[in-house]
């Protein structure tokens, strides 16, 4: 069988886009082994997830997201903006404005149009969750998570801050994020047993009230250039420990996010989404 793909980035972190509008390509398990073939870079295509756009019966839209690895997740930042922007701009919506239904809940997405032309997408991420037993967390519930202590080994222990937007992060404070041995200690700390469902780790560096340097080991995945969940997590936490203001640029390896935990208790990300290529390839 033939499949149409679209390759498409946010800011580095790559994905693979399939229109299942028509008809479903397969169930899970199916999926699961397409994402770790198509997503291999050495023999397929090359991606961090593969994104399936899909009819819902909640929103304009779904989008489904399958890592790297096969496993699902709930939501991805970078890659909602990649959906949005490709539905836009082949008319599969025709509103600047739309729902998308995702595991993590409905999610909204605003292109940015100048000129005619799509120049960034603007993401209503809903309100962060912040009770451990909401990120989820193993442990005595309590309504956050703050400058918490993580014993990885007797020689490595991190002060954590813990948020979910819809997925689970796992934030450290650091004075240098470039000495972080992030696919070190990354796996550590995504596969501890305090996370049941596992978890993402975001690497943060405050620069000042507004700016703050990030590197992130995404579950699933590995270390990649952008992770727009974990920008917003990273802000929540950041707030938290009243470190940022709340709109701060996250300076990402793969380039900068505006990150806004706005009055409304909602955080809103805006960034860039770009085409790589189209193909064709038979699976």
């Amino acid at each position: 069988m033939k499949i149409n793909f679209i390759k498409m980035q946010g800011l580095g972190n790559d994905f693979i886009l399939i229109d299942c509008l028509s008809k479903p390509l397969g169930d899970s398990s199916f999926l699961s082994c397409l994402a770790k073939r198509l997503c291999n870079r050495n023999f397929g295509i090359g991606a961090d997830g593969l994104i399936l756009i899909l009819p819902s019966s909640k929103a304009d839209l779904r989008m489904r997201i399958i890592n790297f690895d096969g496993s699902e997740a709930e939501m991805c930042g970078n890659g909602i903006r990649c959906f949005a922007k490709y539905v836009y701009e082949n008319k599969i919506v025709t509103k600047s404005k739309f729902t998308v239904e995702t595991l993590a809940g409905i999610i909204i997405p605003e292109l940015i149009i100048v000129n005619k032309k799509v120049s960034g997408i603007k993401v209503d991420m809903g309100i962060p969750k912040l009770r451990r037993r909401e990120i989820p967390m193993i442990g005595e519930d309590s309504p956050t998570v703050i400058d918490e202590t993580l014993k990885v080994n007797p020689e490595q222990i991190f002060k954590i801050t813990c948020v979910s937007m819809g997925n689970p992060h796992c934030i450290i404070f650091t004075d240098d994020v470039k000495s972080i041995a992030v696919s070190e200690i990354g796996p550590q700390i995504e596969n501890h047993s305090l996370f049941p469902q596992k978890t993402n780790v975001e690497f943060i560096q405050v620069l000042n009230r507004k700016e703050v340097n990030f590197r992130v080991w995404e579950r699933g995945v590995g270390e990649t250039l952008a992770c727009g969940t974990g920008a917003c997590a990273s802000l929540v936490a950041s707030i938290l420990n009243k470190k940022t203001d709340r709109q701060t640029l996250i300076h990402l390896p793969g380039g900068d996010l505006d990150i806004h935990w706005a009055d409304d208790g909602h955080v809103y990300m805006t960034g860039p989404a770009e085409l790589v290529f189209r193909g064709e390839m038979e699976i």
